[in-house]
């Protein structure tokens, strides 16, 4: 059964999503993330950042991915949008990372109230446009020359979703 935990409810967890942020952070991350710290500094201090609104998906006792909220705009008696960064085991990818996907968008619409969750996404990957492109998202703006990655101009993708029931 899939459920959404705190990565600090077993020290499992979060080895286990470090992990993963380890093996996937060229399509997370750009050259300006770490900021000098160590992976498990940076991880560790982005989980904190995040929490309450950072989450590892599970099925038993594996973390299938991790998913979180960050950039977030409103304050303490509305929040109005927030940045959506997911990523899961290759073993999950397909139908499993779409269920995932909707139900979390489902659940912070629902229990946070949020008016609009984007994502910012590489324009060359496909899997993550298409999922979101999936869970209802729509895109919004290509912001040239973004960033740097690799020591190159980055483009950005911005995708978002809006709450229906606001």
């Amino acid at each position: 059964m899939t459920e959404f935990k705190n990565p600090f409810e077993k020290s499992a967890y979060f080895e286990q999503a470090l992990f993963l942020y380890i093996k996937h952070s060229k399509f997370l991350d750009d050259d300006y993330a770490s900021d000098g710290k160590s992976v498990y500094e940076y991880f560790y201090n982005l989980v904190c950042r995040t929490l309450p609104l950072f989450f590892v998906i599970t099925e038993g006792d594996c973390v299938s991915g991790f998913v979180y909220l960050d950039n977030i705009i409103g304050n303490s008696e509305n929040l109005h949008s927030a940045e959506l960064s997911t990523c899961f085991d290759r073993k999950f990818w397909g139908d499993y990372t779409k269920k995932c996907a909707k139900f979390f968008i489902d659940h912070c619409f629902q229990k946070y109230g949020f008016t609009k969750i984007k994502a910012q996404v590489y324009p060359e990957n496909c899997r993550v446009k298409n999922l979101l492109k999936n869970a209802g998202f729509k895109k919004e703006a290509l912001l040239k020359g973004e960033t740097l990655r690799g020591g190159k101009l980055q483009d950005i993708e911005i995708y978002s979703v809006f709450n229906k029931e606001r």
